[in-house]
């Protein structure tokens, strides 16, 4: 399907953890990582009521159609994506290994070599690697799964959201028919709104948007709902099983362990701005850890 981007590209490589990888890496001090987290930041969340919308899109990416009727509940979700410090908290409190730290690796994409790659020792304080700094602890985690983080909501009494939900908020409660989740463009009085990438093609130079991988939670500011980090930075895990929309005919195969991304990231993607629109949706396995993916929680209005 010609609407599969790279990062859908490398489900077949992480997916060969399950029969490479045997052994548990141990937990370490470091990845515990308490000496440098911020303690300072509780996570906030935003309150939705909850309503009827319409959710994806008939005019852009064929995962996107049809545009349909959806009906969700109220609910809150987290105002920004989970941080490093955050997910340090976590594993402190819980001494979670992650699946990037059982099979040893993670991908990452090797600007060198132009390609992914299996990356010896990466997980989410390294998201690049050993030989490269620890990651920022208030930038979001990355190379976490969507098992990893169905571990750390339920350790935080919450849950990851729903797609609907997802694209609920990004449209400011479903009253905004905006293309992404801040306005129609990427670029605004000369100031990029988010963390994305620039160009056409995966050789593209980048930093115009002062990032060349991830950046801090919030920097480009907030939705009309109080939302940050709605569009670029990082993919956001959501709970769904992908699958097709009802009324789309398109051949595609449901696969219980293949689940639903959104929001697009700070890395390259053959949809170019598309992937960062409140409608763009991709697939990605449960077990896959990559140095674009993080997630943000949600939970249900008792």
């Amino acid at each position: 399907m010609k609407n599969l981007f790279i990062i859908f590209c490398s489900v077949a490589l992480i997916s060969c953890n399950q029969n490479s990888k045997k052994g548990i890496q141990s937990q370490d001090m470091e990845s515990k990582a308490s000496s440098k987290t911020d303690t300072s930041r509780t996570t906030e969340m935003v309150y939705f009521e909850g309503g009827t919308f319409t959710m994806g899109s008939s005019a852009r990416t064929d995962f996107e159609k049809p545009a349909h009727q959806v009906t969700v509940d109220a609910f809150k979700i987290d105002k920004s994506p989970i941080t490093v410090a955050e997910f340090a908290k976590f594993i402190e409190a819980t001494a979670y290994i992650t699946d990037a730290e059982k099979y040893g690796d993670a991908g990452v994409y090797n600007f060198n070599i132009q390609n992914w790659e299996l990356k010896k020792g990466a997980y989410w304080l390294y998201p690049l690697g050993r030989e490269f700094a620890k990651a920022e602890m208030t930038h979001p985690v990355t190379q976490v799964s969507w098992n990893d983080a169905q571990a750390y909501c339920k350790w935080a009494n919450k849950r990851l959201p729903t797609e609907a939900e997802w694209e609920f908020a990004a449209t400011n409660g479903g009253k905004s028919d905006l293309l992404y989740s801040w306005g129609n463009t990427l670029i605004q009085n000369d100031k990029y709104m988010a963390n994305v990438w620039q160009g056409n093609s995966i050789s593209a130079s980048q930093g115009e948007d002062g990032f060349i991988y991830t950046s801090p939670i919030g920097y480009f500011g907030t939705t009309e709902s109080g939302l940050t980090d709605m569009g670029g930075n990082v993919w956001n895990w959501c709970n769904d099983v992908f699958q097709l929309y009802p009324g789309n005919n398109m051949d595609y195969t449901v696969d219980e362990l293949t689940k639903s991304m959104r929001g697009g990231s700070f890395f390259f993607d053959q949809s170019l701005e598309k992937s960062f629109t409140v409608t763009f949706r991709a697939p990605n396995t449960s077990e896959t850890s990559l140095f674009n993916i993080g997630f943000r929680c949600a939970s249900d209005i008792d």
